[in-house]
């Protein structure tokens, strides 16, 4: 009996490890709520400094990928990206965005405050 159980615990953690990806699948826009860790893709509309509206055939969101004093990210309209982050009080907080080229720009760490955090601009 234990063997079983041990046999089923392995085979649930690989399955676990192998589902792993599923958890930042694409999230439409127009589904976003407050939450952690998920990924959007979508064709730049307007930039604002470091801010931009990102737009899918759902919807659009605000992208704010930090101060630009700290790190300047340099996204064009008409460009096409996948960011990762979390939808908070109507905007969308980068932890890293994506280009088509497989280009990735650190935003943040996922967990903890910005690197930023206390610093003056």
């Amino acid at each position: 009996m234990k063997l079983i159980s041990l046999i089923s615990f392995s085979l649930l953690t690989t399955g676990i490890i192998t589902l792993s990806p599923l958890v930042v699948a694409q999230t439409a826009i127009s589904s976003l709520r407050d939450t952690r860790t998920i990924t959007i893709s979508g064709q730049v509309k307007s930039v604002v400094g470091n801010d931009f509206i990102l737009a899918d055939h759902t919807g659009q969101v605000i992208v704010d990928a930090g101060p630009r004093w700290w790190q300047e990210i340099n996204v064009s309209v008409g460009e096409y990206l996948t960011v990762v982050g979390e939808y908070d009080e109507g905007e969308f907080d980068a932890f890293s965005i994506t280009r088509p080229n497989g280009q990735v720009m650190q935003i943040r760490p996922q967990f903890g405050r910005p690197p930023w955090a206390g610093k003056k601009d």
